[in-house]
C-alpha cells in the first residue's frame, strides 16, 4: 500500500508544486502577465509540438500505433459528447450551454495530460499520449467549433474551410504529423536495409531533445501563474455541472471503462496505454477553451472559471484515480 501511495505522490506533486510555483511568483510580481503570455504561446508553439514530435520521430516500428486504443479513444469522447449535450440544456443562458458542453469532452490534454503521461509512463506513456493526440486535438477542435456555435445561434452555421485551416496550422498537429513522416521514412529505410545519414549528426537531435525536456516544466509554471482565484461569482451551478461532468464523469468512464474492459479481458491495455487514458480524461478542461468561447461571443467569464477549478479540483481527482490504477496493478 505504502508503495502505491509513494507512486501515485511521486506522479502527481510535481504537477502540484510546478504549478504553485507559477502561482506563487506570479502573486509576487516575479512574473508578469506579459511574461505568462509570452510563455503559453512559448509552450504552445514551440515546446510541445517539439515533445510530440520527438516521441513520435522515435517510433521504430509503426505497427506500435495501436488503432484499438484510438478506436476506444474515440468512442468515448463521443459518448461524453453525447452526456455533455444532456448537461448543458440544464441551464437557460444560450452563451453558457456551449461552454459547458465542451467542458465535458474538452481536456487539457496538450498542456497538462501529455507531461503527466510523462510522468506516469515515461517515455512509453508520452509516446501513446503522442499518439492519440494526432486523433484527439483535432477531433476537441472541431467539436468546440460546433457547440460553440449551435446553441447561441439554434442552428449550426459553420465556415468548414476555417475549421480546416485552424486544423492544418494548429502546431500540436504539425509536431505530430512531422514526427509521424520522420517515423515513417526510417521505417522504410529499415525495412529496405537502407542506413540513416543522419545517424551520426546529432546535434539537432540534441537540441529537440533539450527543448522537447523543457515542455513540461514550463508548460506547469505558466499554467499556474496564469490562475487568478478571484474572480468566482455567479456561477455556482454552472461550476458544479460543469466540474462534476469533467472531474469527475470523464475519468470514470473513459479510465473506469477501460479498467473494467481489460481485467475482464476485452481489451489488453498496458500501463503506458493507462497512462495516456488518465492523461487524456483524467485532466482539466483546456485552457484553450476560454479563450475560444470569448472569441465565438459565449460565456468567456464562465469558460474561465471552468478552467481555473477544474485545474484545481483534478488535483484531487486525478491523485485517486492514479492511486485506483495503481493498486489494480494496470499503472
Amino acid at each position: 500500500m505504502f508503495d502505491i501511495l509513494l507512486f501515485t505522490l511521486n506522479t502527481i506533486m510535481p504537477v502540484i508544486l510546478l504549478m504553485v510555483l507559477g502561482y506563487s511568483l506570479k502573486r509576487i510580481n516575479f512574473l508578469t502577465s506579459e511574461f505568462l503570455k509570452i510563455g503559453n504561446k512559448t509552450v504552445f508553439f514551440v515546446l510541445l509540438p517539439l515533445l510530440l514530435f520527438k516521441n513520435i520521430a522515435d517510433i521504430n516500428d509503426i505497427s506500435q500505433i495501436r488503432m484499438d486504443v484510438i478506436a476506444y479513444v474515440i468512442v468515448l469522447i463521443a459518448v461524453l459528447l453525447i452526456i455533455g449535450f444532456f448537461m448543458a440544456l440544464t441551464v437557460k443562458d444560450p452563451k453558457q450551454k456551449g461552454v459547458i458542453h465542451q467542458c465535458i469532452f474538452r481536456s487539457n490534454f496538450a498542456l497538462i495530460g501529455v507531461p503527466l503521461a510523462e510522468l506516469m509512463g515515461g517515455d512509453n506513456g508520452v509516446l501513446m499520449a503522442a499518439v492519440i493526440s494526432l486523433f484527439s486535438i483535432p477531433i476537441f477542435n472541431v467539436l468546440a467549433v460546433i457547440v460553440l456555435s449551435v446553441y447561441k445561434s439554434g442552428k449550426v452555421k459553420l465556415d468548414v474551410k476555417k475549421i480546416f485551416l485552424d486544423i492544418v496550422k494548429n502546431p500540436l498537429i504539425i509536431g505530430v504529423l512531422s514526427g509521424l513522416v520522420v517515423a515513417f521514412v526510417k521505417f522504410l529505410m529499415v525495412k529496405n536495409g537502407i542506413s540513416n545519414p543522419l545517424s551520426r549528426v546529432t546535434f539537432l537531435y540534441t537540441v529537440v531533445s533539450y527543448l522537447a525536456r523543457a515542455a513540461t516544466p514550463v508548460a506547469l509554471i505558466v499554467l499556474g501563474g496564469q490562475f487568478d482565484l478571484q474572480r468566482m461569482a455567479g456561477y455556482k451551478k454552472q461550476l458544479i455541472i460543469g466540474v462534476a461532468g469533467r472531474n469527475l464523469l470523464a475519468p470514470l468512464l473513459g479510465v473506469g471503462g477501460a479498467v473494467i474492459l481489460t481485467l475482464t479481458g476485452y481489451l489488453n491495455f498496458g500501463p503506458d496505454v493507462f497512462a495516456a487514458l488518465i492523461a487524456l480524461f483524467g485532466t482539466p478542461v483546456a485552457v484553450a477553451s476560454a479563450i475560444m468561447a470569448e472569441a465565438m461571443d459565449n460565456d468567456g467569464q464562465l469558460a474561465g472559471q471552468l478552467v481555473v477549478w477544474t485545474t484545481i479540483l483534478s488535483l484531487v481527482t486525478l491523485f485517486a484515480v492514479i492511486f485506483i490504477v495503481r493498486a489494480l496493478g494496470l499503472l
